[in-house]
């Protein structure tokens, strides 16, 4: 009788141990997506815990949060060293894919809720006539940068009229823009008010997304509210165009995450096609920026509100080689204060 019990024991021990539990395909638990994502090797970075639950969540709201390049002892990571970049590289490229990094939070002073407004000084390579409704007519200008806008003088920038920059921070679930770094620090130092935009990968689940973004960008009461970008991208390795129904379900969990994350809601920016394609009539409750940049956003997006209005490509400034996008905010600067200050709102 002993012998059996003791056979019986072992046999429900190695039952329970191989039980399993499974999520649905936008689950934070999920394995990493094994699908190639570009051309250059992202190097690998810490794995760091990212909350789903409140529980997590409250946890990383203590001082011993950690970036993906924050400093401390390395671990396995949760991404594939062979997985690569979400978007296809020019055959120049400025500056070289940076590793993860020992990047403390910055705490540099800024010009706070009521810091002032530059008027626009901008030009622009190409153009165009907007007529009554030229962006000149808009109080508040921005720009947003990535890599390709190389070593900015933002001190000289914001004098142009630069007031907020938007940058470029993440693409898909393993690329960090290698300027993201120094471009956060210093436009914040030149007392612009700044956020963080993420480039949406199709062929990646949004969880995965969600985490890559949190584990790379700071979380800073005083920056502007993250982006997602969602639009088409014919150059990409990724082909995939899921449905309408499918692209809101995978943007809403990755917006769902960010908020949770940053306590702000997430603005989308999009482009035309993808916009008629997908999002018409959709997300009313979030804050848009539109890219229009051959006529106004009201003759392209008709009734849809909106924040933001990247109006050109190909805009020139003091400051920057080469071009830089060129956005307004729809508002006054007392607006704009308003809605900088508290974190964003609705559209």
């Amino acid at each position: 009788m002993r012998a059996s019990a003791l056979t019986v024991l072992l046999v429900v021990s190695l039952s329970v141990s191989g039980c399993s539990s499974r999520s649905g395909s936008e689950s934070l638990s999920s394995a990493p997506s094994q699908e190639k994502t570009g051309a250059i090797v992202a190097p690998p970075v810490p794995s760091a815990n990212v909350g789903a639950t409140s529980a997590q969540t409250a946890a990383a709201n203590t001082p011993a949060e950690r970036l993906a390049w924050a400093a401390g002892p390395k671990s396995p990571t949760a991404f594939s060293a062979t997985q690569t970049l979400a978007m296809p590289l020019p055959s120049q490229r400025p500056v070289q894919q940076l590793a993860a990094v020992n990047f403390p939070v910055d705490k540099a002073p800024d010009a706070g809720p009521r810091g002032r407004i530059y008027a626009h000084r901008f030009r622009d390579a190409h153009p165009i006539n907007f007529g009554s409704a030229s962006p000149r007519n808009h109080a508040v200008h921005g720009v947003d940068v990535s890599r390709w806008q190389g070593d900015i003088d933002w001190s000289r920038l914001r004098t142009q009229g630069a007031n907020f920059a938007y940058i470029k921070a993440t693409d898909g679930g393993d690329h960090v823009d290698p300027m993201f770094r120094t471009n956060w620090k210093r436009a914040k130092e030149a007392g612009l008010k700044r956020g963080a935009y993420h480039f949406f990968y199709w062929c990646r689940t949004a969880g995965e997304q969600a985490e890559w973004f949190i584990r790379n960008v700071p979380r800073d009461p005083d920056a502007l509210p993250p982006v997602i970008d969602v639009e088409w991208n014919g150059e990409s390795r990724c082909k995939k165009r899921p449905s309408p129904e499918k692209v809101r379900e995978k943007m809403q969990v990755f917006m769902d995450m960010l908020e949770r994350h940053y306590g702000k809601r997430p603005v989308i920016y999009t482009a035309p096609d993808f916009y008629e394609d997908n999002l018409q009539g959709a997300f009313q409750a979030y804050p848009f920026w539109l890219r229009s940049v051959a006529a106004h956003p009201s003759k392209v997006y008709p009734g849809r509100k909106w924040v933001f209005w990247q109006y050109s490509g190909s805009g020139l400034s003091h400051g920057v080689k080469g071009r830089i996008d060129l956005n307004v905010f729809r508002g006054t600067e007392e607006q704009w204060h308003r809605w900088a200050g508290t974190g964003g709102g609705n559209s």
